[in-house]
């Protein structure tokens, strides 16, 4: 097992008590029926500490003293951009074209705008933008390797999203998570963000360790799209590891059982479910072909 990340707690069993639900108990009946919940009204979040998915899966990627990813991590860059591909589909900006009478499979088709309506993060807008401009469409394969400046086309590098991790890393700034430090190393000077709200990196840890342990479903349809496109994205950036190492050896044992368990789902048979959003399964399917 790698080295536990400093800051990290061990998971407890905590019993959620909601005062709302005793008073309406048919507001908790529906939540029993439908596990989706919306994660603006998680326990413990308030507008200022309400992150992004690609700011989640940063934060669990950080070292919380030293305040920067692990330099053997090459595949954080393009996690990063399927969830801000995820991020922008959650928030109804893209969708993916339809399959038509051919049946084009998830990695065939294309992204198209749905809505130009601006996000209010500076990075959604710009690619949102991007995919705005983009004639003709492509798929969510492409915008990964053209968001991320991995493209031979050099007509595309000019769709690069630049300095992703420190933009990031500074919007977690001016929510409070982390702070700014400069560290000497030998040759150079490096611009660093350790963690200063250990609650708000102790609460995602937890809540990712729940979802997988004592808030399993079984099912990824009634899970949360968000919490869902976490685990996946979290394991495709190679930062979910860092969530589940604080685990007991049982914990640890279900929790990875159960992640490859959704990795393994059929992504083109998943997304033909009702009510179920097309691009995230595309998303994916591009990183765990």
């Amino acid at each position: 097992m790698n080295q536990r990340t400093d800051g990290l707690v061990q998971r407890r069993n905590i019993t959620r008590e909601s005062s709302e639900s005793a008073q309406n108990p048919k507001e908790s009946d529906d939540s029993d029926k439908k596990l989706d919940h919306d994660e603006e009204t998680e326990e413990g979040d308030s507008k200022e500490t309400r992150l992004t998915l690609m700011e989640e899966v940063l934060l669990l990627g950080l070292k919380d003293k030293e305040g920067y990813t692990s330099f053997w991590n090459d595949c954080i860059s393009s996690g990063l951009r399927g969830c801000i591909l995820i991020e922008l589909a959650l928030r109804g900006r893209i969708e993916l074209e339809k399959a038509g009478m051919r049946h084009k499979g998830l990695l065939n088709r294309k992204v198209i705008m749905k809505s130009d309506t601006p996000t209010g993060d500076v990075l959604l807008d710009e690619a949102l933008k991007h995919v705005k401009d983009m004639d003709p469409p492509e798929t969510v394969q492409s915008w990964i390797e053209y968001l991320s400046g991995e493209t031979w086309n050099p007509l595309k590098l000019r769709i690069q999203l630049k300095n992703v991790r420190e933009r990031l890393a500074k919007n977690l700034v001016e929510k409070g998570v982390l702070t700014t430090e400069k560290q000497n190393f030998l040759l150079f000077d490096m611009t660093t963000h350790p963690v200063t709200d250990n609650t708000a990196k102790s609460r995602l840890v937890k809540k990712v360790q729940d979802s997988v342990l004592s808030r399993w479903v079984n099912d990824p349809h009634r899970m949360d799209k968000r919490l869902l496109s976490l685990l996946f994205l979290a394991h495709a950036s190679d930062v979910l590891e860092n969530a589940f190492a604080p685990l007991n050896d049982d914990d640890y044992e279900v929790a990875m059982k159960r992640v490859r368990d959704l990795l393994e789902l059929n992504f083109e048979r998943e997304s033909m479910t009702p009510n179920t959003n097309e691009l995230i399964w595309a998303v994916f399917a591009a990183f765990i072909k």
